[in-house]
């Protein structure tokens, strides 16, 4: 696995739209594996692929304790959300820069999984609200296009 370099705001890879992922083969599943070992590297929470320069629908995340561990996911699309949660994000790609951010506090997400197979899964709270704001990134969203009050630096 490899460890990649994180894009920060202003790159125009992160304002882009990745494309869909016809089938996942052993290319996509080390992307996957690289996205986690450059998380994991970066202390974040969740990683889409655009982060990393690579316009392709993927992302992974792991909210850690308290959560189910590694997702990854390609072409993951929420298929229903209920609720509201405002709370603060933040972003590998914007270091130092946190916000409140409102987003739905449960969805239903549809995607394939690591080996290629369909799968949806329901998510809440911190985990709904990470894999709202990766799938932002996928469509060329940052955080701070929904930002409702501005923070300081991330502790």
């Amino acid at each position: 696995m490899a460890i990649k370099i994180v894009r920060k705001e202003g790159d125009p890879v992160l304002r882009q739209v990745a494309k869909p992922v016809p089938e996942v083969t052993s290319n996509i599943q080390k992307l996957l594996n690289d996205m986690a070992d450059t998380m994991y590297e970066n202390q974040g929470i969740g990683l889409a692929a655009n982060q990393i320069g690579i316009l392709k629908r993927c992302i992974v995340a792991d909210i850690g304790e308290g959560g189910p561990g590694l997702i990854k996911l390609v072409n993951p699309e929420i298929v229903h959300s209920e609720g509201e949660q405002l709370g603060p994000e933040g972003c590998l790609s914007i270091p130092g820069v946190t916000g409140d951010v409102l987003r739905a506090m449960r969805v239903t997400v549809k995607a394939l999984d690591q080996d290629g197979k369909e799968m949806e899964f329901k998510a809440e709270g911190l985990l709904a609200r990470c894999i709202l704001h990766e799938i932002d990134h996928l469509n060329g969203v940052l955080f701070t296009d929904h930002v409702r009050r501005m923070g300081g630096p991330r502790r």
